[in-house]
């Protein structure tokens, strides 16, 4: 089973639902949490232990200028302008190239081919028994999140139960993180602008064919308009979580709410059972 944590904005408590919820079902059986949130991974923050690493790339090609007779093809064919022919040089701006490998293919005279260039670090890590943590780190600066996400989600993809992590928003990045899971939980808070994205965040996980429910976090209840539009929408409520002065200081202090009030472990327990109820399938 993939379970997809989400949310319309940030600041909803996405990563924090995630992490408790890794941290519960670690001790019933082996779970796989996924940190695709790229360009400002936290979860290790939680869970800190020894991690081995490697470099994430993507190809790029390399122009041999003296191979090269500007005919301009490989320009042509390039949809996101990374290739620019002059009469006397090659232009490539490597941050709109996509690596399809088309200007590899359509050049006459075999003058391109194909380098590795570095755009993030994937990292992996047991931090306690029954779980692993998978990072995915963007380079700074690199506008390519997409590869990166996807290569976390291959590193998990034989384990049986995989808890991901997405970006905020509802940009390229988390359709990819969404893409191929059996259920997603959107994590939001009773204000305006929570609500609004919301909205968005149900929409994208409903063209992707992803079944949802919802986590109201810092519920200071009022809460009428977030369940109005969740009934309106047939969305379940899966837990609420309260305003709490207690829980944010456990969270400031980079600790878990699951580990310092065992307590709620039966919350995020019965959270994941909803959602296996969502998916229709089985653990």
């Amino acid at each position: 089973m993939k379970l997809a944590i989400a949310s319309g904005k940030g600041g909803t408590g996405k990563s924090m639902v995630a992490a408790n919820l890794a941290y519960t079902l670690a001790w019933t059986g082996q779970v796989t949490l996924v940190d695709c949130d790229v360009e400002e991974p936290n979860l290790h923050l939680f869970f800190p232990a020894p991690a081995s690493a490697r470099e994430i790339t993507m190809p790029v090609p390399v122009i041999d200028e003296i191979v090269c007779q500007h005919c301009g093809k490989c320009g042509e064919f390039c949809q996101y302008g990374a290739l620019t022919v002059l009469p006397d040089r090659i232009l490539f701006f490597s941050e709109l190239c996509h690596s399809c490998g088309g200007c590899m293919l359509v050049c006459p005279n075999d003058a391109i081919h194909e380098e590795p260039k570095r755009i993030g670090m994937l990292s992996v890590s047991n931090p306690q028994p029954g779980l692993k943590l998978i990072s995915g780190t963007l380079d700074t600066g690199s506008p390519h999140a997409v590869p990166v996400i996807r290569e976390a989600k291959k590193q998990a993809e034989k384990d049986p139960l995989v808890i991901i992590d997405t970006a905020p928003g509802t940009s390229c990045p988390v359709v990819e993180a969404l893409d191929g899971c059996d259920a997603c939980v959107l994590v939001t808070e009773s204000t305006p602008f929570g609500l609004h994205d919301l909205q968005l965040a149900v929409d994208v996980a409903a063209r992707l064919g992803v079944p949802a429910g919802v986590v109201i976090n810092r519920s200071d209840g009022k809460d009428d308009e977030t369940l109005r539009f969740c009934t309106d929408n047939d969305l379940d409520i899966l837990i609420t979580i309260p305003f709490s002065r207690d829980i944010a200081a456990i969270q400031n202090r980079g600790d878990l709410l699951c580990r310092v009030r065992p307590e709620w472990q039966k919350d995020f327990y019965s959270l994941f059972l909803k959602c296996r109820a969502l998916a229709g399938v089985e653990r």
